[in-house]
């Protein structure tokens, strides 16, 4: 089911009726990305140059190799901020253009079923500011848990599986549910959604094809809410906002 989902998913993300949201979600997740590259780096200059400054008069024959080392270890860590800038980024950005891709994927895939109501704007923006934070805080502890050996991979697969998983399930699953149905329909299939986070994650981990998450999570999580729904009879009904 998970892989089946996965599948469909991937050969979503070049089909012609998803090319609209394919440029707008890929353009914005760039657009965002490179302004938040310039404000990190803004700051890193802000607040190290001071130091280095106060540094090199103290020290001048080791100023050219300080530097250069400085340099080094400043891209490091901009490249680290921004790989851990992807995860929230895709969640934000997901919550705009979620509901243009539920609807092309119902539309082209699923024309027999009845067709998910658009998430409110004011339910949509708050809940994707609020899973920002969320996402930020999780990934800032997998970042910490980089020292121990053999931890890092797992924590960012297991945070990023996990936090995932479950918004852009939620996200679908309340085109047909209310927010409190959904959480309790995602509850009660956590182990599959979590699996299914976890190839979210994996998609995460590829340079370059992660900057396509939110299209790629958003389509593999529609098709996911589709057939968990028609197997299980509990949770068939589907209600109204």
């Amino acid at each position: 089911m998970i892989f089946d989902a996965a599948r469909d998913a991937f050969r979503n993300l070049f089909a012609p009726e998803t090319r609209s949201v394919f440029w707008k979600c890929l353009g914005l997740t760039i657009l965002v990305l490179v302004g938040l590259w310039f404000a990190i780096r803004g700051i890193f200059i802000w607040l190290a140059l001071p130091w280095l400054d106060s540094l090199v008069p103290s020290m001048p024959e080791w100023a050219g190799w300080m530097s250069f080392i400085l340099a080094i270890i400043a891209g490091i860590g901009l490249a680290l901020a921004l790989a851990l800038l992807i995860s929230p980024v895709t969640a934000v950005i997901a919550g705009l253009f979620l509901d243009d891709v539920a609807e092309v994927i119902e539309k082209k895939d699923y024309p027999n079923d009845p067709q998910g109501t658009a998430m409110p704007l004011s339910q949509a923006i708050p809940s994707s500011l609020k899973f920002f934070g969320i996402v930020i805080l999780g990934n800032l502890i997998a970042l910490m848990l980089l020292l121990v050996p053999g931890v890092n991979l797992v924590a960012f697969f297991l945070v990023n599986g996990y936090l995932l998983g479950r918004e852009f399930f939620e996200f679908a699953a309340m085109r047909f549910r209310t927010p409190a149905d959904a959480r309790a329909f995602r509850s009660k299939h956590g182990t599959t959604v979590f699996m299914a986070g976890l190839v979210i994650a994996a998609f995460l981990a590829v340079p370059f094809l992660n900057l396509l998450t939110p299209l790629f999570a958003a389509s593999l999580m529609v098709h996911l809410h589709k057939s968990i729904s028609r197997r299980d009879p509990s949770f068939t009904r589907q209600l109204g906002r």
